[in-house]
């Protein structure tokens, strides 16, 4: 469990890191005996974007970034019937093929879960405040707000 979580918070992992986000940790993080669906989203880095070659992102985060993503979650869960949620997203010098977010929601039924995973992760890139520097082939650089 994360820190500011309960045995009761379906919220179990949320966090930024400068390291490896690890699949096997997100998955064991929504484990729910009642789960019947666990879906999972894992963003990767493309090597292209718009037409233009990528060569590397950059990910940086506001210092409200964590708070943001907590309310995200939160609000995911007030929303659907999820059991267990865990969002996870690096920051720092991402190469291409690299995972940059993983998000997972067990819920009891499948449809649900589909619903709310895609909902966490479509709100996360909307509202938290995370923004890449792309690095194209060209050597051109660009920001974009979100993942």
């Amino acid at each position: 469990m994360s820190p500011n979580t309960t045995a009761d918070d379906p919220i179990r992992l949320l966090a930024l890191r400068e390291t490896a986000l690890s699949l096997d940790e997100v998955c064991a993080a929504v484990q729910h005996d009642a789960a019947g669906g666990t879906d999972v989203f894992i963003g990767t880095v493309r090597n292209h974007d718009g037409g233009k070659g990528v060569t590397a992102l950059e990910y940086s985060a506001h210092p409200t970034a964590e708070a943001e993503l907590r309310r995200v979650a939160e609000k995911v869960c007030a929303d659907f019937p999820v059991l267990a949620l865990a969002a996870v997203h690096r920051v720092g010098l991402l190469e291409i093929n690299d995972v940059a977010v993983i998000v997972a929601v067990s819920c009891a039924h499948r449809g649900e879960a589909f619903e709310a995973c895609r909902r966490l992760i479509d709100t996360l890139k909307h509202e938290v405040p995370i923004w890449k520097h792309q690095r194209f082939v060209d050597g051109a650089e660009e920001w974009v707000a979100a993942c």
